[in-house]
């Protein structure tokens, strides 16, 4: 099997997995979900022999890079396919000049796994669409 995860210009892909994970198994709404942001963003796909399985956003402002709308399919988590998408995109932010830390919004559930990616929580934790989230923060 083939792993391969690139910075991508296919909106279409990285739209269809978050509205697979995001719209449809977690209920987010569709209109909280596709923002204004894409446009301006650094867009990672993940794809299996081929297959679109995976996604992330990147937005640099500053010095931050935020890491966001990561998306794994069902079928695919729990292999590891999470944490590697994770590392493409922190070295996607260390590849970009001034870019000194990340950080994310993390579901209340999965702060475990960021923390073992080297994220540390900070904050309280809040909602977004109905969902606990914590912001989270790493040094590059």
């Amino acid at each position: 099997m083939s792993l391969v995860i690139e910075e991508t210009q296919d909106l279409a892909a990285c739209h269809a997995l978050r509205r697979t994970v995001f719209i449809e198994e977690q209920g987010v709404p569709e209109a909280e979900e596709l923002d204004d942001q894409d446009g301006g963003a650094i867009h990672l796909l993940a794809r299996l022999d081929g297959r679109p399985v995976g996604s992330a956003r990147l937005i640099l402002k500053g010095e931050t890079g935020k890491i966001g709308r990561v998306c794994v399919l069902k079928d695919q988590r729990g292999t590891g396919l999470g944490a590697a998408l994770m590392r493409a995109a922190l070295d996607a932010l260390r590849a970009r000049p001034g870019i000194s830390h990340a950080t994310l919004g993390s579901q209340v559930h999965a702060i475990a796994f960021y923390e073992k990616l080297g994220f540390v929580a900070e904050g309280p934790i809040y909602d977004d669409a109905g969902i606990p989230h914590r912001d989270m923060r790493r040094a590059l």
